[in-house]
């Protein structure tokens, strides 16, 4: 390189630098910085007191959903669980995935599937899932049962757990009996 080049990219970088010390300093007059006397989104955080005798609250328990099963819309639970494939299968005999295969799942032993690594909570529930059991852990699965691998957010609304349970019903050569309407109002008594 000559003596010429390098003052050619020398002076280059240079006058660059000078744009855009001169450019900030421009949009520092066109627009100074002000100091803003109070958020222009205040959020509110109400002070609670902490006191001895004051109990975390219980998580918030699942809407019935046992009277919506027998109308629900079996399509409409069959798109829902579109978005549990990335993790599940649902197919007859179908391997685990990052979560255990769901097929003939209502009615069966809870930690059932031998193909797959349950957490300790899970492992150690026993019982069945129920259409209730179903109903609960879709609702939130964290705060149905703490320990869950399960990394689910939940469905908040009722007629979608009720729609999905009810599409996930037809996945059994013998699909579990729909619930008696003693179970229904039990289950809207408790």
């Amino acid at each position: 390189m000559s003596d010429l080049t390098i003052n050619k990219i020398s002076a280059g970088v240079l006058c660059g630098a000078l744009l855009i010390m001169g450019g900030i300093k421009t949009a520092d007059i066109l627009l100074p910085h002000q100091d803003l006397a109070e958020n222009a989104y205040p959020i509110e955080v109400p002070e609670v007191a902490a006191s001895a005798s004051s109990a975390p609250a219980a998580p918030q328990k699942a809407e019935p959903i046992l009277a919506m099963l027998a109308s629900a819309d079996i399509a409409k639970g069959e798109k829902l669980a579109k978005k549990c494939t990335a993790c599940h299968g649902f197919d007859a005999g179908g391997a685990a995935k990052v979560g255990p295969n769901l097929y003939d799942l209502i009615n069966a032993p809870q930690g059932r599937d031998g193909g797959y690594s349950y957490s300790a909570a899970l492992a150690g529930l026993g019982g069945e899932w129920s259409y209730g059991q179903l109903n609960g852990f879709l609702h939130k699965p964290k705060a149905w049962l703490s320990g869950t691998k399960m990394n689910f957010a939940g469905l908040k609304k009722p007629q979608d757990r009720a729609n999905l349970i009810a599409w996930m019903r037809t996945l059994s050569a013998s699909p579990a009996a729909l619930p008696t309407a003693e179970e229904i109002a039990a289950e809207e008594n408790s």
